[in-house]
């Protein structure tokens, strides 16, 4: 018997089973497939994999992203760059900015005609092809220039600016007199009428090795050191009366110091950069200082072995007279 306004195989309203589902309705978040089976739904999930009172995160896609728009300003500064670029290329290639002559300042120690073959820019290049940097390097590289500095002038010229190298002393081999700077290097020659004008100290060099000096060379850095502390040295620092002090140095006995007019000579030595090294020198002239003290004029050599250890020959004396 079947009741009225009910439809066979349904159930009344608030008449379902555990779990919620009747025969033949598909799980909440599932489709039928082609073979009538559910399966989960595109971006959904399955019930019942997530705890209750929390929700799945929404996935958004990112939006395309929009191309600039190509404004009028946008527009001009591209042509800007275009009119730049062209106007470099003309700079580039016209012939109207030509090397012709280069701007050489009077220098004390280098010849005009060395610091334009150093330059080495055949007349009619173009100036904005010209890289100033190798030409200040090889300017850099003449004996008696310490520094350079090229600039372009508009609309033909090569500014030079020099640097010279400074004398800090005269160098003395045999006949030849080489001016050295702080660096070491033999940057010029001079006579000994012009090094006396200078005022500069004089370092008399018998070494073998002296004798293939040339404009250019380099001295050693510890022969530097040793020749500026005893070129340095006047009479008072040793307590003496002499007018003047002389340094030499040689193969045999190293750096001697001795007095103008002749009295006594002090033999410093040999210098080496760990075992004798130039800093013992002013302990060795405090050492020679107390050597002479009281005894000047009878001394005729001091060794100096070290900076403590010393000792002095006296002057022979005059045989008595009959």
């Amino acid at each position: 018997m079947k009741l009225p306004g009910r439809r066979s195989g349904t159930r009344p309203a608030g008449l379902r089973p555990a779990g919620g589902h009747l025969p033949g309705d598909r799980p909440t978040g599932t489709r039928a497939g082609r073979s009538g089976g559910a399966h989960p739904a595109r971006g959904l999930r399955p019930a019942g994999l997530l705890p209750a009172g929390r929700a799945w995160p929404s996935i958004r896609l990112p939006r395309p992203t929009r191309l600039p728009r190509f404004t009028p300003a946008r527009a001009g500064a591209l042509l800007g760059i275009i009119a730049s670029l062209g106007a470099i290329y003309g700079l580039a290639a016209t012939t109207a900015f030509t090397y012709a002559r280069a701007e050489i300042p009077e220098l004390r120690w280098t010849a005009p005609d060395a610091v334009e073959a150093a330059i080495g820019i055949p007349t009619g290049t173009n100036l904005f092809r010209i890289t100033v940097d190798p030409i200040e390097d090889r300017i850099a590289s003449l004996p008696g220039v310490a520094r350079a500095r090229v600039t372009v002038a508009l609309p033909d010229t090569l500014v030079v600016e020099v640097t010279e190298r400074e004398a800090i002393a005269a160098w003395a081999v045999g006949a030849q007199r080489f001016l050295v700077d702080v660096d070491g290097v033999l940057f010029a020659a001079s006579d000994p009428d012009g090094v006396a004008i200078a005022g500069l100290p004089v370092i008399d060099d018998g070494r073998t090795e002296a004798a293939t000096f040339a404009i250019g060379d380099r001295l050693d850095p510890v022969t530097l050191d040793a020749a500026r502390r005893l070129g340095s040295l006047a009479p008072d620092d040793v307590g003496s009366v002499a007018d003047t002090l002389l340094v030499t140095v040689s193969d045999a006995t190293g750096f001697v110091v001795g007095t103008s007019p002749g009295s006594w000579i002090a033999i410093f030595g040999l210098y080496t950069p760990s075992a004798r090294p130039p800093s013992m020198i002013p302990d060795q002239v405090r050492l020679l200082r107390s050597l002479l003290a009281g005894r000047e004029g009878a001394v005729a050599q001091v060794i100096l072995a070290d900076a403590e250890n010393g000792t002095f020959i006296p002057k022979p004396t005059p045989a008595a007279t009959p």
